[in-house]
């Protein structure tokens, strides 16, 4: 199984063949990321719940496509930024605990300042 880190070297080296360090700063990352995070969006623009949960072949593929240029983005943001993804989502998932506990959240789409 190949793991976030694999993912990166494969995506540095990527980045290397096509001498494109000097343009992958944070800032320039996070703004890709932002971009390529509306393309994501721009497939789910004015569908309904059901659709949205059910594409057909060709959006879900394109979908895709999209969902892998934001990991490829943050990924990369990551490793410039010495950020272990794994580390920071198990570390975010605990505070989300703490704001969100399950007697006041469980079934509640409430922000944790309304609770």
């Amino acid at each position: 199984m190949k793991t976030i880190k694999d993912v990166q070297n494969r995506v540095e080296q990527f980045v290397n063949e096509r001498d494109w360090q000097p343009y992958q700063s944070p800032k320039n990352l996070a703004m890709a990321l932002t971009g390529e995070v509306g393309e994501l969006v721009e497939h789910f623009q004015w569908l309904t719940q059901e659709e949205s949960a059910n594409l057909n072949a060709e959006q879900l593929s394109e979908v895709q496509d999209e969902m892998a240029d934001v990991f490829i983005y943050l990924i990369r943001l990551a490793d410039k930024l010495e950020v272990d993804l794994i580390q920071a989502a198990e570390s975010k998932i605990k505070k989300n605990a703490i704001k969100y506990p399950i007697e006041k959240a469980k079934g509640n789409q409430t922000k944790y300042t309304n609770l």
